[in-house]
C-alpha cells in the first residue's frame, strides 16, 4: 500500500470515483486531489523546499494525471515538472496518464517523460489498481 497518491483531474465525478476505487482496493493511505495541472504544480512547489530540508518528508509516489484540463493541462504540468527538476527531487514519484482519449500520438508522447510509467484509459478500475499492485 502506498502512503500517498495524487489524482489530478478537472472532473469532480472522476476525482470522487478515483478516491472510491483507491479506498476500496486499499491502494493508498492518503488520497490527495488537484483540479488541474496548476494546482498539482503548486502542491509540488510547496513540498519541494520541505523535502530539500528533510529527506523523510512524505510525497505521492504515484500520481494519476488527466491530460485535458483547463488552466494547465497534463502536458503543461509534465513539462513544468521536468523544468523545475522535480523528477530528480521527487525521484520515487511516478505518473500514470489517465485519459478518455486513446490517441496513439498521446500514448507515444507520454514515453518521452521519464517519470510517466503508463497510459491508461478512464475510468480507473479496481482491476487496473490490482494490476499495478502486482507489478510493484
Amino acid at each position: 500500500m502506498l502512503d500517498k497518491i495524487l489524482c489530478v483531474d478537472d472532473d469532480a465525478i472522476t476525482l470522487m470515483l478515483c478516491k472510491k476505487v483507491i479506498e476500496r482496493v486499499s491502494f493508498a493511505h492518503e488520497i490527495l486531489t488537484a483540479k488541474n495541472g496548476e494546482e498539482a504544480i503548486f502542491y509540488f512547489d510547496e513540498l519541494a523546499p520541505q523535502l530539500q530540508k528533510d529527506q523523510t518528508v512524505s510525497y505521492p509516489k504515484l500520481t494519476f494525471l488527466d491530460l485535458n484540463m483547463p488552466i494547465m493541462n497534463g502536458w503543461e504540468f509534465l513539462d513544468n515538472y521536468l523544468q523545475n527538476g522535480y523528477h530528480e527531487l521527487f525521484s520515487e514519484a511516478k505518473f500514470i496518464v489517465l485519459s478518455s482519449t486513446i490517441d496513439p500520438y498521446d500514448v507515444e508522447k507520454t514515453k518521452s517523460y521519464p517519470m510517466v510509467i503508463d497510459f491508461l484509459s478512464k475510468p480507473i478500475t479496481k482491476e487496473m489498481l490490482e494490476n499495478l499492485k502486482s507489478k510493484s
